[in-house]
């Protein structure tokens, strides 16, 4: 599935991945390729996007909201930075 992180300033991260994981308000969930659409609110926290089986890459992220729609997963919060 295509991810993409975008902050009002800039867009942090732009490509394939297998899959991510997301601070919801209510607990952290896991988005996969071919998941079903949907909206949620974020809370700031720890955002780890699994690029394949094997690797991944983390991001400290602000407040935002993430949209899962057409296998494209698009991750708007007001701040993120690369651990």
């Amino acid at each position: 599935m295509t991810l993409e992180i975008l902050t009002p300033e800039q867009k942090v991260f732009s490509g394939e991945v297998y899959g991510v994981q997301l601070p919801g308000i209510t607990g952290l969930f896991e988005v996969l390729d071919r998941h079903a659409p949907f909206v949620s609110a974020l809370k700031a926290g720890s955002m780890k996007i699994l690029k394949d089986k094997n690797s991944t890459q983390s991001f400290t992220i602000q407040a935002g909201f993430v949209e899962v729609l057409n296998n494209k997963t698009t991750v708007l919060v007001e701040g993120a930075e690369e651990k």
